[in-house]
């Protein structure tokens, strides 16, 4: 049976998904581990024969899709808090980064452990594979012959000691203080969309006010809406036996029934200025005039543009009261940017209907499908950029990898969502499919790789020795990073443990976060520190070997 899983990897591979997966659906006390079985798997696999370890080009291939997939759904958000949260994120991130360096660099001198032993230790405890990468392209320069060789696979042993309990100790530490904080998650994603982190659905509701009012006067909806900073859409007006669409030129008068949509919390201050709630009323659309529908986006020439360009009431009479992405229902404005896959609820005459669902596509199969030139383009673009050497004082050079590259890239590109006639970001949901396929190829992989040499060297007095150290390291860094996160910097957990995974650039980390928050704030706190994180530690990498040597 040996034999034939190792003359057949695509089987193996398979294999161990399939044994590794459903392990993460068990509830356990409430906490489901989720894909990150599927790495548990690998290494009990691998630990069983030298032979059977998956290609390296399947773990690598899974790491650029799942990268680039993440860089494309964060990279507004990502540009966002950079330029909110700048200083914040900055500081955040190269303190998490010098702990674990000075951490690594005491329990080498503790443990007397090699220079070669450090820098792998280091780049496993902070599960970092360019990083490694780049310790053993340092070591291939410096040194040669069978000394080079024997060198070598020092780090490669230490890594992978050390990247198991990195991956177990973070999805611990969650666990840990989820626990002892008794976090409620939706609350947190309510303190999250309190403090602007984007992507936070907001529970949404559509409450009609009867205007009251009388010192409105002639001001437009348009000039309320900029005076008192609502954060609110109004929909149909009915004046008299009339009912119309609110434009942003519309006058409110006393007596008119106003429909708006918005958190109940500024439905309230809308209606506490222009007169009161007309609880259990809704207004009747005569569907002979006005109409209304939810319309896939699907067009290309749509999607990638802020809703201002498209300039819906001029153009159709039509109204977006609502954007539906995922299982997240955003509130629109002017600059909300359509993405391939949201869902919109349209307000416009009968008559207009038609046009406007062909403007936005409306197509369900369109969704299902990827743009494969831009998808193969920005991946190439990346791995080009992560190949090339950046030289840094002293002589050394770094690359960002085939990690780093894609997902700087991805980023970019997924801020800018379109270049002329080209759209960079993915339909929704088959973001989410690509997402997950990469991330299940790479846990496969990495942990049939690592399976072998952790079982070999684990029961010897230095294994057990970086053992220690790994626990050690891991434990200062992921209690340090997430206390800090969540207690100083006060961000909602769901981005605190996304900030975790992030520090620690591991996709497994932020399965497992996004299995306990149920929403997408911890995919926004890994973009905001993973592109930072990922070089950091190339480097420190590289300079704690040159230190130690």
């Amino acid at each position: 049976m040996i034999d034939f899983l190792a003359e057949n990897p695509l089987f193996l591979l398979f294999l161990v998904i399939a044994i590794g997966y459903p392990f993460g659906r068990i509830d356990i006390g409430g906490v489901r581990f989720g894909v990150a079985t599927t790495l548990f798997a690998g290494l009990a696999i691998g630990a069983i024969d030298e032979r059977l370890r998956l290609p390296e080009i399947i773990f690598e291939l899974g790491l650029v899709i799942f990268v680039y997939t993440i860089g494309l759904s964060s990279g507004r958000e990502f540009l966002r808090s950079l330029r909110e949260r700048g200083r914040t994120i900055v500081s955040w991130t190269i303190g998490a980064i010098f702990i674990a360096f000075g951490a690594t660099f005491a329990i080498a001198r503790w443990l007397e452990l090699t220079a070669a032993d450090a820098a792998g230790l280091f780049a496993g405890g902070t599960t970092n594979t360019p990083a490694l990468a780049g310790v053993l392209d340092n070591i291939a320069e410096r040194f040669s012959g069978p000394q080079e060789r024997s060198i070598l696979t020092e780090p490669v042993v230490a890594y992978s000691i050390a990247y198991p309990v990195a991956v177990a100790g973070s999805i611990l530490a969650i666990i840990l203080f989820r626990r002892l904080w008794r976090i409620d998650f939706a609350a947190e994603a309510a303190l999250a969309s309190d403090q602007g982190f984007a992507g936070v659905g907001a529970q949404l509701r559509s409450m009609t006010i009867e205007v009251t009012n009388n010192a409105l006067g002639d001001a437009s909806i348009d000039e309320l809406v900029a005076q008192h900073q609502w954060d609110a859409i109004f929909g149909r007006l009915q004046r008299g036996s009339e009912t119309t669409l609110v434009m942003g030129d519309t006058s409110l008068r006393p007596g008119d029934l106003v429909t708006v949509v918005g958190e109940e919390d500024r439905l309230q201050e809308v209606a506490s200025l222009l007169g009161f709630e007309r609880s259990g009323l809704s207004l009747e659309l005569n569907r002979e005039s006005l109409d209304y529908r939810r319309i896939f986006v699907s067009n290309p020439a749509v999607t990638g543009r802020r809703l201002k360009e498209l300039d819906l009431p001029r153009n159709f009479g039509a109204v977006i009261t609502r954007v539906r992405r995922g299982d997240v229902e955003l509130l629109p404005n002017g600059n909300t940017i359509l993405e391939p896959g949201d869902r919109v609820r349209v307000v416009t005459s009968r008559d207009n209907m038609g046009a406007i669902t062909a403007y936005f596509g409306d197509s369900y199969r369109a969704l299902s499908e990827i743009d494969i030139l831009t998808f193969s383009l920005g991946i190439a673009l990346g791995l080009g950029l992560g190949a090339i050497p950046i030289p840094l004082p002293g002589g050394v050079e770094f690359k960002l990898g085939i990690a780093g590259g894609p997902l700087v890239v991805a980023l970019i590109l997924g801020a800018r969502d379109r270049t002329g006639p080209l759209t960079w970001s993915l339909p929704y949901s088959a973001n989410l499919t690509l997402r997950q396929f990469g991330l299940t190829l790479f846990l496969a992989g990495i942990g049939t790789l690592a399976g072998y040499a952790f079982r070999d060297v684990i029961g010897s007095r230095h294994g057990l020795a970086m053992l220690a150290g790994a626990v050690a390291l891991v434990a200062t860094v992921t209690l340090i990073a997430l206390w800090t996160a969540r207690k100083l910097l006060r961000m909602p957990m769901g981005i605190a443990i996304g900030m975790l995974a992030g520090i620690q650039t591991q996709p497994a980390v932020l399965s497992f976060a996004l299995e306990q928050s149920g929403d997408d704030l911890p995919t926004t706190g890994y973009a905001m520190i993973f592109p930072l994180a990922m070089i950091a530690k190339i480097i420190a990498a590289q300079i704690l070997l040159a230190m130690l040597l």
